[in-house]
C-alpha cells in the first residue's frame, strides 16, 4: 500500500476516491517514563520514553487506517496527517487519517 502525506502519488492518476479513512489509539503516561521525564527535565535532553510512546502510537494509528483503506479496496492513501489531542490530564489520542484511493494501472 502506497502512503503519501501530498494529494496524489507520484508518477501515478488516481482512479477513484474511496473516501476518508482513520485510525486511533489513546495513549497514556506510564509512571516510571512519567518519573524518568521529570528527572529529565532537570537535567535537560531527549525525553525517550516519550519519543518511543508517540513513536508506537502513530505506528498503531496508521496501522488501523491502513486496514481500513484495505477493507475498502484501496492501493494508496494519499494527503495523510496525523493530529494530538488531551482526552483526559495523562493521556492524549494520536489520530492518523488520509483518502483511500485506487490507482490506474
Amino acid at each position: 500500500m502506497i502512503v503519501v502525506n501530498t494529494e496524489t502519488v507520484p508518477g501515478r492518476e488516481i482512479g477513484e476516491v474511496l473516501g476518508l479513512v482513520q485510525g486511533n489509539t489513546i495513549r497514556a503516561k506510564h509512571l516510571g517514563r512519567d518519573l524518568a521525564a521529570g528527572l529529565k527535565n532537570l537535567v535537560g535532553g531527549e525525553l525517550k520514553g516519550y519519543t518511543e510512546l508517540l513513536t508506537e502510537a502513530r505506528r498503531q494509528a496508521t496501522e488501523r487506517m491502513l486496514a481500513q483503506a484495505q477493507q475498502l479496496g484501496a492501493d494508496a492513501v494519499v494527503n495523510v496527517r496525523f493530529t494530538t489531542s488531551a482526552v483526559s490530564q495523562g493521556a492524549a489520542e494520536l489520530y492518523a487519517y488520509g483518502t483511500a484511493v485506487r490507482l490506474l494501472s
